[in-house]
């Protein structure tokens, strides 16, 4: 399977995840310092902004912590899991297109939406719970939000980028599915939902059954994919990932 990154992203990203966390963490230090060292009678006024402000900063640093410091990246666990199943003949861009995770087949384009969050998850059609985290949920957490309206929003913006940059090919089969990468997820169990969701271990199977009634798409259609595809990654080198046999 070839694999495009956008490797200087990362390393930006990965960059700014540290700035700003230590950002947040002097600001909060700082508005504790303050009360202290301060005899300005508006030093409560103060100590609420660095509070705020510290606590913004923090959640930014959080944000691209866990999808660019994590180990293993969310790209990285992708590699893996998706090599399994298009070992041969697939085409992994990792933020390099609208969406952050596209997986370009013979049979159409796999939009996969990555969530790092561990614990019990559940959802019930769009619905979406984490529990089973005890105190950590207040310690270094982001919520789990809605995978299902974030995989549906990835999924119309390439649908949007290939009717414009690949009109040839502006019908082909476009679906997305969520990804949980994290290793130690406790347990995902996911009822009704209109996007199928699976751990990491199971994409492969995923995307069996999400490709297997669709034909192979004619060559033109792919190659006009794979060429509004491979534009913006024209400045890197092609990354061939093996992976293990399940």
């Amino acid at each position: 399977m070839i694999v495009l990154r956008d490797e200087k992203r990362i390393a930006r990203l990965a960059r700014l995840a540290q700035i700003f966390s230590f950002l947040g963490l002097g600001i909060l230090v700082a508005g504790l310092l303050f009360i202290f060292l301060s005899e300005n009678p508006n030093v409560f006024l103060f100590q609420l902004v660095a509070l705020v402000g510290g606590f913004v900063f923090s959640q930014i640093g959080l944000h691209f912590a866990h999808r660019y410091l994590r180990r293993p990246r969310m790209d990285q666990v992708l590699d893996k899991a998706a090599g399994k199943y298009a070992r041969r003949d697939g085409r992994l861009y990792h933020y390099l297109l609208p969406a952050p995770h596209v997986l370009l087949l013979p049979t159409g384009v796999a939009v996969l939406t990555t969530k790092f969050q561990t614990g019990r998850i559940t959802a019930n059609g769009d619905t979406w719970q984490q529990t089973g985290l005890g105190m950590r949920r207040f310690f270094g957490r982001e919520g789990l939000g809605n995978p299902t309206r974030e995989a549906e929003e990835q999924a119309a913006k390439m649908v949007a980028y290939i009717k414009e940059h690949a009109p040839a090919a502006a019908d082909a089969p476009v679906f997305p599915i969520i990804v949980f990468t994290a290793p130690n997820i406790a347990s995902l169990e996911v009822k009704e939902s209109r996007i199928p969701a699976v751990h990491a271990s199971k994409l492969s199977g995923a995307l069996r059954q999400r490709s297997i009634n669709l034909k192979p798409l004619p060559q033109e259609q792919y190659n006009a994919l794979r060429a509004a595809f491979d534009a913006p990654a024209a400045h890197l080198i092609e990354e061939t990932v093996e992976a293990g046999e399940e």
